[in-house]
């Protein structure tokens, strides 16, 4: 019962993102939903949260390192009720709090500011030591690209994290092999994520990055974990639940019309 409850969730998360870029005409699509089966799991199951209290000193911390794929975390936010969910409708407009990429001083339940590659997993990894000195239980969250992996500063925040021992971190790689440019592989080959991360001190744990109860699994073993942090390497499809966006590097940054508005929330019932 609890996984069928997710997956709507991701479902109607979906449908929000749609919404909101028919109405922008602007935005990222793609990875937006390639990501929501993932915020799903642990906006509804695994992270401790208070939408009534967004800056409650008890709850976890996620963070957005892949900053474009905002609609992702704008629509479950809305659904959480951090905010009216009529707001979803003013994304990208002038004078709205729903920038491009994330505000963490004028959207509630928004951790920090990102959109530059790279740098929100480091402040994760800042967040996430942070707890440790202060012998806090709080665990920290981020969700990166697999195009994003390309930036040097990530593999100096992963270097950190393992260096201190992070094992209150868990970063959540949607690794849906496209980027603005194209096939991750061919505009700057990775290699094997799962070796590389390894190599870098994380317990790494390969998912179907649509498939919640292996998500949930997976976030299960992630507090198992000690002296180490844990990276998620979750396998997905770019654009998922649309068919006409589902594995096309032109669905990036492009929004849809109305009529394919129209299309995908048909798709997505």
């Amino acid at each position: 019962m609890e996984t069928k409850f997710i997956e709507e969730k991701a479902k109607e998360i979906r449908r929000e993102i749609i919404k909101m870029l028919g109405e922008a005409k602007s935005g990222h699509p793609g990875g937006s939903l390639s990501g929501a089966d993932i915020i799903a799991a642990l906006y509804y199951k695994e992270m401790k949260l208070d939408p009534a209290n967004p800056k409650w000193e008890g709850r976890d911390r996620f963070v957005l390192s892949k900053g474009h794929a905002a609609p992702l975390l704008y629509s479950v936010l809305a659904l959480k009720n951090y905010f009216k969910i009529d707001i979803l409708k003013t994304l990208r407009k002038t004078g709205s709090i729903l920038q491009g990429h994330p505000d963490m001083n004028k959207v509630p339940g928004v951790e920090m500011s990102t959109g530059s590659l790279g740098q929100g997993f480091s402040a994760a990894v800042g967040m996430a030591l942070s707890f440790k000195i202060y012998n806090k239980e709080n665990r920290v969250y981020a969700l990166l690209g697999d195009g994003e992996c390309q930036e040097g500063i990530v593999w100096e925040a992963a270097m950190a994290a393992a260096h201190y021992n992070l094992d209150n971190l868990v970063a959540i790689l949607d690794n849906n092999g496209l980027q603005i440019d194209g096939k991750c592989s061919e505009v700057m080959c990775l290699g094997s994520l799962h070796n590389k991360w390894t190599a870098f001190g994380f317990h790494v744990i390969d998912v179907d990055g649509h498939k919640i109860d292996q998500i949930i699994d997976a976030f299960d073993e992630a507090r198992t974990i000690k002296g180490k942090p844990t990276l998620i390497l979750a396998k997905t499809i770019k654009g998922k639940g649309v068919s006409f966006m589902e594995d096309r590097a032109e669905w990036h940054g492009s929004a849809p019309s109305m009529e394919q508005v129209i299309l995908a929330l048909e798709e997505l019932k």
